[in-house]
């Protein structure tokens, strides 16, 4: 079982005090701009699909020729924290998406995991201050702030919600299993166990519901599709993944959750400054709310 935080020593905070939370807000924020750049040309489940298989390609002939240890006994829970933390959550949000549901109710909906991660700590040992709560509601009204003026409700469609949801609910429980379960291993060839088993789940999906053909007739090779699957894979799937990984390993669950407050701040500013879309004082104000309330989380105490 994890340590508690009470009895963490100083190591387990060390990812706080580096750039590494930065590196993975970043690469985590851009998804929806990857999603707005890449879903005209493909449906969700095959561009999804094209992802995994694409980080596979780079990752497998890494895992075979430095040799990296493979993680015996704990390659069942791997995939089972793979298939919540990467296919479930994708699914999820990029249908939802797909669906017509707006990038800044998706990211409120979204945001809500760390809330629902701090209620779930205490199955895995871990205890949540007074302190970090209060931290957690200004990160969820700095996030409602980013976002109010970009939430369209007209049009929505249940499913669309039901979608988020169930991302929602898919990596908060990942991320917990995985904390639980399995924090430690190696990260190539972890992420190629929980890439291949979203790849095995997700193919069979595509091609129910999207009509996948083995020449992927759906698919506009546009550059611009081809720069959207290209970060998706080295910048999302490889890059914040292992940011990710490495985090939850040094870190309590509830500070690692708390950084997606972040996101959709640092997505509205991406999308002002590549699209032009607004972002006022009210997002301003919004996103000094959410960065205080994670560094309420995620500061030691004295």
């Amino acid at each position: 079982m994890p340590e508690t935080t009470s009895a963490a020593p100083a190591a387990r905070h060390a990812g706080f005090l580096s750039p590494l939370p930065l590196f993975f807000v970043l690469l985590w924020s851009s998804g929806f701009i990857v999603a707005k750049f890449g879903l005209p040309y493909a449906p969700p489940l095959t561009f999804l699909l094209l992802r995994f298989l694409g980080v596979l390609l780079f990752l497998v002939p890494a895992v075979l020729i430095l040799r990296a240890p493979w993680p015996h006994g704990k390659i069942g829970h791997i995939a089972v924290a793979g298939l919540l933390v990467q296919a479930g959550y994708l699914i999820g949000v990029w249908c939802a998406i797909r669906q017509g549901m707006p990038a800044g109710l998706s990211a409120l909906i979204v945001g809500m995991q760390p809330i629902l991660t701090a209620f779930a700590a205490p199955l895995i040992g871990e205890k949540v201050r007074p302190r970090q709560w209060l931290g957690l509601l200004f990160g969820i009204g700095g996030v409602g702030l980013v976002v109010a003026a970009k939430i369209r409700l007209v049009g929505l469609s249940l499913d669309a919600i039901l979608l988020c949801v169930l991302a929602l609910l898919s990596i908060t429980a990942g991320t917990l299993y995985q904390k639980n379960y399995c924090p430690q291993f190696d990260l190539r060839v972890g992420t190629v166990i929980q890439f291949a088993s979203s790849a095995v789940l997700i193919l069979p999906l595509a091609i129910i519901f999207e009509g996948l053909g083995p020449d992927f007739a759906a698919v506009q090779w546009v550059p611009r599709f081809i720069g959207a699957l290209l970060w998706s894979v080295l910048g999302l799937s490889i890059g914040a993944i292992f940011l990710l990984f490495a985090l939850i390993r040094r870190n309590d669950a509830t500070q690692v959750t708390s950084l997606m407050y972040l996101t959709p701040p640092t997505t509205a500013i991406m999308a002002w400054l590549m699209f032009g879309e607004a972002f006022n004082a009210l997002g301003m104000a919004g996103m000094v709310l959410a960065v205080t309330g994670v560094i309420f989380v995620v500061k030691k105490p004295k």
